[in-house]
């Protein structure tokens, strides 16, 4: 059976950088000492250091607007229309920028079919048809869009790229997952939800996937799914913007899961064998949890928390992101690995991978 490989992959952010700005915004809105005492306190915890954003934040004495444009202005945050009108225009190009940095030149028009991920807006034609006429693809890729399924899509992306390169192994698929989180910022005074704007920026990657034994060899897939823990993390459609619901249940919840999955997670396999974990940094405490579920070292998840201090958390092309800095780091051939990314459901999707040659 033909072996699906990661070739490469490429990532991008767009160009303003927003933690600070943001973190002020949010604490603004909480009106009592003690709140504002704990969510600084949450911020410190956080280990994320800088997040990027389509909008470019306000100057410092701006009371009024989080961004220069006043995109959210206190008082008349934006309608879902509004905020789709802004994905519209600014997906697409991050998408293309993460594409471009693949560096396919002629061998685009090689691509033959194509998988878009994206859960922070919705349109049609979409971005699959940007992507196909900004990259210079053949306009006859095949292509598939998968929406809405939160923080662990790509690795759901990967599944499938696997499925067709194994179907077909002269293909060549190309994974792009693209979100603009910020642009679903809420204008509240609950904690739990401006605890969510401590962690989401934006962020797009890319990825060529094909039989070519070069890069990450896609080894299998394994789901592990807490229904009875559905409700804590939703994602809904609203009238000003969709509607997150992260539990502070969440890190506990996948702990237990992943313990009691274990075997299909590593089917035949001992956390200590594997060399390299891809973990999606959903948050400090995700990988906290994931650590404390296998038993790992204090090192195994440096690449993931690096990405959550550089990025914060991008949803669906976070992994990507941790999976980019693990090829620039070129492990061993043959040393194994295990990606993981979780999301709504509650649901873990989780890849074993080796490095080949």
């Amino acid at each position: 059976m033909t072996t699906a490989h990661i070739n490469r992959v490429a990532v991008a952010t767009p160009e303003h950088e927003v933690h600070d700005t943001f973190v002020r915004f949010a604490a603004r809105l909480l009106r009592d000492r003690r709140s504002r005492l704990l969510f600084e306190r949450m911020v410190s915890r956080s280990h994320i250091e800088r997040r990027w954003s389509c909008l470019a934040p306000a100057g410092p004495g701006n009371n009024e607007s989080v961004d220069v444009d006043g995109f959210y202005t206190l008082g008349r945050f934006p309608s879902t229309a509004q905020r789709m009108a802004r994905y519209e225009v600014e997906a697409p190009a991050l998408a293309a920028a993460a594409v471009d940095r693949l560096a396919l030149g002629e061998a685009a028009r090689d691509v033959t079919h194509l998988i878009v991920t994206s859960c922070t807006g919705l349109s049609a034609p979409g971005v699959d048809f940007d992507v196909v006429r900004r990259c210079g693809l053949d306009p006859a890729v095949e292509r598939t869009v998968i929406g809405f399924m939160g923080c662990y899509a790509a690795i759901t992306a990967l599944k499938v790229a696997r499925h067709i390169v194994r179907s077909e192994p002269r293909a060549k698929v190309l994974v792009v997952s693209v979100e603009l989180c910020t642009l679903h910022l809420q204008e509240t005074d609950e904690l739990d939800r401006l605890l969510t704007f401590l962690l989401f920026g934006d962020g797009a990657s890319a990825a060529l996937v094909s039989a070519e034994p070069a890069g990450l060899a896609l080894d299998g897939f394994n789901a592990v799914l807490v229904q009875a823990a559905a409700d804590q993390i939703t994602w809904n459609i609203r009238d000003l913007g969709f509607d997150m619901v992260l539990s502070g249940q969440v890190p506990g919840t996948i702990n237990e899961a992943l313990r009691a999955g274990a075997q299909r997670v590593l089917p035949d396999l001992a956390a200590d064998a594997v060399d390299l974990w891809a973990v999606h940094p959903g948050g400090r405490t995700i990988l906290d949890a994931v650590e404390g579920a296998f038993g790992l070292d204090t090192t195994a998840l440096t690449i993931s928390r690096s990405v959550l201090r550089d990025y914060g958390n991008m949803s669906s092309p976070t992994v990507m992101f941790v999976l980019e800095r693990l090829l620039r780091a070129k492990a061993p051939a043959g040393a194994r690995g295990c990606a993981m990314a979780f999301g709504p459901g509650l649901t873990a999707e989780t890849m074993l991978f080796r490095a080949a040659a």
